[in-house]
């Protein structure tokens, strides 16, 4: 669990088993203050264009989209940042998979995390010079649309709009969707508000992440997932596509943002898909069913959910961006089964990475936790995340065909740097391949 994208309930269950020992109240306090660090916090973008943010749901049900969309934006004075974690029933999934006391949990995940906002603008006004490329991202296994702002907030800084699918496959730490209420709920009158302005005749279902079965198999199970994780990331590029058209459209969650300004912004001919561990089996996934999807990238990807058969069927440009510490042979072998003569597969590894360099929480914990947890390793986590974006702007431009100045970063796609290997570190048998 841990290691295909897991990071949070470990995280938590370690915590948790500290905080029940007399030594609970000291411990947490340290943790407090490893976290009220001035140098913690989500690094902001680096691009020319400040980054707005808002969360699109298309469809009420289950089988709709649902979204973080990040894309470059107008400044505004009242714009807010929004909190990193949307609202306390993330929290709960995650302690209910771990079979720990919610109430406790949350405590412990706001003494670490309650404070930390995400590196754009909630709802700020759309503002890009010309059409933006789209990329769609997928998030690793436990996680949601939130904990990868990093890397889409740079993204959005350099010109492109960015979609963070948050999945309904039960692979996400919690999501939700609306039902429409029952004649006994609207007798009842108004329900309490929630922070994304929900529908007044709806109510709010709550998806939580779904935990292998005592004796069960894990690849039909994740394989499944992957299948529908793909279709989510196509599903969430159709509703851009519509929205870029001018269709009118609903948003479920009713946010203040509005989304006429995107008509004719996206470039639909330049898009990719992106995701980290999990997300990264669902760029594959992605790749092979839909087309439109001109490259990808995949952060140290985990392979295990997917089909053989469909790795000579991707056709398009891919790159994998991988950690030191977290691949081995086996993922490594499925990887270089995707190796072509034709087609451009790169692979660059980041020296002094754990499998938590790339999403947000390696940015939120002191070094010494961090470590403990795995969420840190050897390497400054800016300096790893920089390298891990400028990398992919570059392979963006070249398989995108942008005219931007991305192109100077090429030497990073061949590993050009003191900080990166070329190819892998991992020793992998050619007959294994």
């Amino acid at each position: 669990m841990f290691s295909h994208g897991g990071f949070v309930p470990l995280l938590i269950k370690r915590i948790h088993e500290w905080a029940k020992t007399d030594q609970r109240r000291y411990t947490l306090g340290f943790f407090a203050m490893g976290n009220t660090c001035s140098n913690l916090g989500i690094p902001p973008a680096k691009g020319p264009h400040p980054v707005g943010c808002t969360d699109f749901m298309m469809d009420h049900t289950e089988k709709g989209s649902f979204f973080r969309l990040y894309y470059p934006c107008q400044e505004s004075e009242k714009a807010e940042k929004p909190d990193w974690v949307p609202c306390r029933e993330y929290f709960n999934g995650l302690a209910d998979f771990m079979k720990i006391n919610r109430s406790l949990s949350e405590r412990i995940f706001n003494y670490l995390f309650g404070s930390f906002k995400i590196p754009a603008y909630m709802d700020a006004p759309f503002r890009c010079n010309g059409k933006c490329p789209v990329v769609i991202f997928s998030h690793g296994l436990g996680a949601f649309r939130t904990l990868y702002s990093a890397i889409c907030a740079e993204l959005a800084s350099q010109g492109f709009i960015v979609a963070s699918v948050e999945h309904r496959d039960q692979s996400a730490s919690a999501t939700y969707y609306f039902r429409e209420k029952t004649e006994s709920e609207k007798a009842k009158g108004n329900s309490p508000k929630t922070p994304d302005s929900s529908p007044d005749d709806m109510v709010r279902e709550w998806i939580y992440y779904r935990a292998l079965q005592h004796g069960e198999s894990e690849f039909p199970l994740r394989n499944k997932q992957v299948k529908q994780r793909a279709d989510e990331c196509i599903l969430a590029l159709d509703k851009l596509a519509e929205i870029n058209s001018g269709t009118p459209m609903q948003n479920v969650l009713q946010t203040q943002f509005d989304w006429t300004t995107l008509e004719n912004s996206m470039d639909m001919c330049r898009i990719a898909v992106m995701g980290h561990s999990f997300g990264g089996a669902t760029v594959i996934e992605a790749l092979c069913k839909e087309v439109k999807f001109k490259c990808g990238i995949a952060l140290d990807a985990w392979m295990h959910p997917l089909d053989d058969e469909i790795f000579p069927r991707v056709k398009q440009p891919i790159f994998f961006i991988n950690s030191e510490k977290f691949q081995w042979a086996g993922n490594i072998s499925r990887m270089k089964k995707l190796d072509s003569a034709v087609i451009q597969r790169k692979m660059i590894t980041i020296r002094g990475t754990v499998h938590q360099s790339f999403p947000d929480f390696t940015f939120l914990t002191g070094n010494w936790i961090g470590k403990l947890m795995k969420l840190k390793g050897e390497i400054d986590p800016e300096l790893a995340i920089d390298l891990s974006n400028k990398a992919s702007l570059a392979f963006l431009q070249r398989h995108l065909g942008l005219e931007r100045n991305f192109n100077q970063w090429d030497p990073l796609i061949d590993g050009e740097d003191t900080n990166l290997i070329q190819g892998t570190n991992v020793t992998v048998l050619q007959s294994a391949i």
